[in-house]
């Protein structure tokens, strides 16, 4: 006997202003899967929003049905049906990588979200066993390195507190996904986009020669200030740029139904000159 849990994953900006390299992901247990996959589908056709919906997308036609659209989801999030997570990375902190680590930094990071974003060790409920089925965007590399992140994923089922929690990554359980066919794997893309925008100061751009900035980036920054509010009702007191506070320890990365993780390497050196403060964009 067993029970499933999908994550739906997805990645951003690799290289940002100030912060770079975002992970995010949505987790539901399978069981309530179809439910929260229709009821989305069915809010995003009644709001008439016929494309796919992607942060990429938002313009001042749109902002007010995507702002509709999150209401949506996190009124899931607040009722348990859904966590998420996003992890990013400071550009101050640089970390000190061998080359092979440098060119499997995509990889090595992702590994660490799927690892550690959702405390999966603490989602078990032996002896039942719980598979996890994981549904990437499809990923930037050769066939070969993605067969490879795939096999390193499976073999967290015998990391030993994921091991004792009975939490299996079967191989045929780790695939990519089109996105256009997955309303969640949209909706994560447009939260994880709108955090990495106000990360980054996007919502102070101007076209060049224009006084005064543009339409879609005031129309994205009223999306995200509404984003922002509902990750408040969730969580007084959150800040946008930090690891979110573990209240309840470390059962926290799975209790808590959003989350944001600040991930800094080990080893890593200080650089100011690429801060906010530092650095002039």
């Amino acid at each position: 006997m067993s029970t499933e849990l999908v994550i739906y994953c997805d990645e951003s900006e690799s290289k940002g202003r100030f912060y770079s390299n975002f992970y995010g992901g949505l987790l539901i247990r399978a069981s309530a899967l179809q439910v929260v996959s229709t009821g989305m589908a069915d809010r995003k056709n009644d709001l008439g929003l016929r494309a796919e919906v992607k942060w990429g997308a938002i313009t001042p036609s749109v902002e007010g049905r995507y702002c509709e659209l999150m209401t949506d989801l996190f009124g899931y999030l607040g009722d348990g049906s859904v966590k998420m997570r996003i992890m990013f990375t400071q550009n101050r902190n640089v970390p000190d990588l061998t080359l092979e680590q440098r060119s499997n930094t995509y990889h090595l990071l992702y590994y660490q979200f799927v690892k550690h974003a959702f405390g999966l060790e603490f989602a078990g409920a032996p002896p039942v066993s719980t598979r996890v089925r994981l549904l990437l965007d499809r990923m930037p590399t050769t066939a070969e390195q993605t067969q490879q992140f795939k096999s390193f994923v499976t073999a967290l089922s015998h990391q030993p507190d994921l091991r004792r929690a009975k939490i299996e990554f079967p191989l045929d359980h780790v695939g990519e996904i089109d996105s256009h066919q997955h309303i969640l794997a949209q909706c994560l893309d447009v939260v994880l986009g709108s955090m990495a925008f106000r990360l980054n100061d996007k919502h102070k751009d101007k076209p060049e020669g224009a006084r005064t900035r543009g339409r879609r980036t005031l129309a994205k920054e009223r999306v995200y200030k509404h984003i922002n509010s509902l990750i408040r009702e969730l969580q007084p007191g959150f800040n946008i740029g930090v690891s979110t506070g573990m209240h309840d320890g470390p059962a926290s990365r799975w209790s808590q139904p959003y989350r944001h993780w600040l991930f800094v390497p080990r080893n890593a050196t200080r650089d100011d000159s690429v801060t906010k403060k530092g650095k002039t964009p």
